[in-house]
């Protein structure tokens, strides 16, 4: 946002509530500021003046882009900073005290037990040399007191109130044995063993298939009236928040710049920024004439009876060998100039089919693209194609080099399969496409680690664009991004597109970003294709149970 809006914040602050009036009041947050020690002996304010209250059997949502101070908040109420590190000024009301002015052992005794945190990665959190079991045994002993069987016996109920099939079978298990939505049952399971007062969920379902971030959801909505806590939500998913939250707090670089009840907000904001977040919603992209247009076009790509199994038991000496069905006898098809949109949930076979497709994954099946066929070729038959069909990863930063500079990184693909280019001509190429994307040559000699994640999924895109290939396989591009952003690079996806005339196979769990980008889409489940067609009909009128489990979780509704 512009100065014009921060001044107008600075005119028009957020006013301070009078959080001790209100005898629903379980914690309050008042006048917090949190600055951190730079390197050179300097402060930074990330967390400046902001003001809310908790309120028992409420839900409180912190919102905000990356680097807001949500999460920072948060982890200054149990004081999880490094302390030689960090800055506290204001006031955390907790049972008439000041939690940041209690003496760490203090501090201790209400971590866990009396407020609980839910983090946003549960395979990090989760110790993985202990048993998912022992670890929910943990806080009991230690703040309740109970004996080992005792502890054991509460845990494994636990397990049950969270929804965790088997649980006396699950309590043994560690966690790189469960998925990721069993996971974070079991991390709630542990906030909740026992019974506080208040509950903070910092991004609890942002890496979960939709039908498990609902369950996750409506199971959080459920304990927090059984226990009558009070919950502080900290998410950049607005559609969550209009789900899920009573009241809401926008948060803008460090600043509380909106307080509103969540109908307000979303009926009526007030605030410049809070109404470029509610409009950062994804909005279809695509005409139904365009969709049509495409009829007409050649097929880039084909795929027939594409399957891929792995081996569960790899032992020679088994007799019967089982497999899972990763991809199972799947047919696709993909035109120039085509968007297909593949949906569905983890495990389902998404990531492996596009792999597969590429080349990126041996498989079995008829696989022809452009009119070649790949399927049987080796790999140096295989190389002089692979600049006419590219990924962009999920991750950006752990798929591009921290070593290289971003010249460098865009060049690489340039030098292979280019080589004939003079240095001049690369760099003009180079520079070219960083404009196309949104940034300018400042980011040529600059490292991945010195962008934000939005600008980084941009220099990925760059990376492949720069080759102009006729398809890129985009697996979650979106997933870790703002909502802000994740506009951004779609509107910017779209129009290379339009430029480059290239055809997207987009893979992706969040149904409202197909719904913006795709002509078609195919569902997936449990390795097979259940429904494919056109995205706006698919939509309309889903015929298969799956699908329309998938689009009911997806549209998040207040019971």
């Amino acid at each position: 946002m512009n100065t014009q809006n921060d001044k107008q914040q600075q005119e028009n602050p957020v006013q301070v509530m009078d959080v001790n009036s209100d005898p629903r009041t379980v914690l309050a947050i008042q006048g917090l500021r949190v600055a951190f020690a730079g390197i050179n002996g300097e402060s930074a304010t990330v967390v400046d003046d902001i003001s809310f209250s908790l309120q028992k059997q409420k839900t409180m949502a912190l919102v905000g882009e990356s680097g807001s101070g949500k999460s920072v908040t948060a982890m200054s109420i149990l004081q999880l900073h490094e302390a030689r590190k960090v800055r506290y000024q204001g006031r955390i009301i907790y049972q008439g005290q000041n939690l940041l002015r209690m003496p760490e052992a203090e501090i201790r005794r209400i971590r866990g037990n009396r407020i609980a945190m839910i983090f946003q990665e549960p395979m990090t959190s989760l110790n993985p040399v202990f048993s998912v079991g022992s670890q929910i045994m943990e806080p009991l002993i230690l703040h309740q007191g109970l004996a080992r069987q005792q502890a054991k016996k509460r845990a494994i109920e636990l397990m049950d109130l969270t929804g965790i099939k088997e649980p006396q079978k699950r309590f043994a298990a560690y966690p790189h044995m469960l998925s990721g939505g069993q996971r974070q049952r079991v991390m709630i399971a542990m906030a909740l063993a026992c019974k506080p007062d208040v509950l903070i969920a910092d991004e609890p379902t942002t890496a979960l298939d939709v039908t498990v971030q609902l369950k996750i959801l409506q199971l959080l909505q459920a304990l927090k009236k059984e226990l009558s806590m009070a919950v502080l939500l900290i998410t950049h998913n607005l559609n969550l928040v209009k789900y899920f939250a009573d009241d809401v707090a926008v948060m803008r670089k460090g600043r509380i710049v909106e307080r509103q009840t969540v109908e307000q907000l979303f009926a009526g904001a007030q605030h410049p920024y809070t109404q470029e977040l509610i409009n950062s919603t994804p909005q279809r992209l695509i005409t139904p004439e365009e969709t049509q247009a495409l009829q007409d076009k050649p097929v880039l790509l084909q795929g027939m009876q594409i399957k891929c199994y792995f081996p569960l038991n790899k032992s020679w000496l088994a007799r019967k060998r089982s497999y899972i069905k990763a991809v199972d006898q799947v047919d696709i098809r993909l035109r120039d100039g085509e968007t297909l949109g593949i949906v569905g949930e983890s495990g389902s076979g998404k990531s492996t089919l596009g792999r597969c497709l590429l080349r990126l994954q041996s498989c079995e099946g008829h696989i022809e693209f452009n009119q070649t066929r790949l399927d049987g070729l080796k790999f140096n038959q295989l190389r002089p194609l692979r600049k006419d069909f590219q990924m962009v990863f999920q991750d950006p930063f752990s798929s591009l080099s921290p070593r290289m500079t971003i010249a460098q990184i865009i060049a690489e693909g340039l030098q292979i399969h280019y080589p004939r280019l003079s240095t001049s001509q690369r760099q003009q190429k180079i520079i070219k496409v960083l404009q196309e994307v949104g940034l300018d040559e400042s980011a040529l000699w600059r490292y991945p680690h010195e962008f934000s994640g939005g600008q980084r999924q941009r220099i990925a895109i760059a990376r492949v664009v720069v080759l102009e290939p006729k398809l890129i396989l985009l697996d979650e591009p979106t997933s870790a991004l703002d909502v802000s952003i994740q506009k951004q690079v779609l509107d910017l996806l779209r129009n290379l597109q339009t430029e480059y005339h290239m055809s997207y196979l987009f893979i992706s769990h969040d149904l409202k970003v197909i719904e913006a980008i795709s002509h078609y889409m195919l569902v997936m489940q449990n390795g097979r294709v259940v429904e494919a067609g056109e995205t706006e009909q698919l939509f309309r009128q889903p015929q298969h149970p799956y699908t329309r489990a998938l689009l009911s979780a997806s549209l998040f509704r207040r019971n």
